[in-house]
């Protein structure tokens, strides 16, 4: 299955359920990131995990320990300003990079609640960014 088809039929099962997801998301907190394509300007779509953080979301730049950044993430260095899909509700956010001890500090709380992101950072050698979703 490509990752275009995967992530289809995630969005259509999140907006079906109401936010939730089945199989290896199950029971994990999930929302769509809306964000603008950095050379297209075109919207996309990202299904992702997240961390609550007060009233933040914080988003790994994990691409699943690849040595690259998933383009979501060059999506929002480019363009901060997006939507995203938390349940039922839409919510305009602000994408903000966290600064490098914070990072490492809530990337430890995210690989100790979900194992596969302590894999994802052993996989790489690169710095998984975490970035802050902000409502505006």
């Amino acid at each position: 299955m490509s990752e275009d088809d995967f992530n289809s039929r995630n969005i259509e099962e999140f907006r079906a359920n109401h936010g939730r997801l089945g199989g290896q998301f199950e029971g994990a907190p999930v929302l769509l990131l809306h964000s603008t394509g950095a050379s297209s300007g075109q919207e996309r779509v990202s299904p992702m995990m997240y961390l609550p953080d007060g009233d933040r979301y914080l988003v790994f730049a994990s691409a699943a320990g690849a040595d690259r950044n998933p383009a979501w993430y060059h999506n929002l260095v480019a363009h901060p300003d997006a939507r995203i899909e938390v349940g039922d509700d839409e919510v305009d956010v602000r994408a903000v990079e966290l600064d490098r001890a914070e990072r490492d500090a809530k990337y430890a709380v995210q690989a100790e609640r979900y194992p596969g992101f302590a894999e994802y950072e052993r996989k790489t050698t690169r710095i998984i960014p975490v970035l802050a979703l902000i409502p505006r």
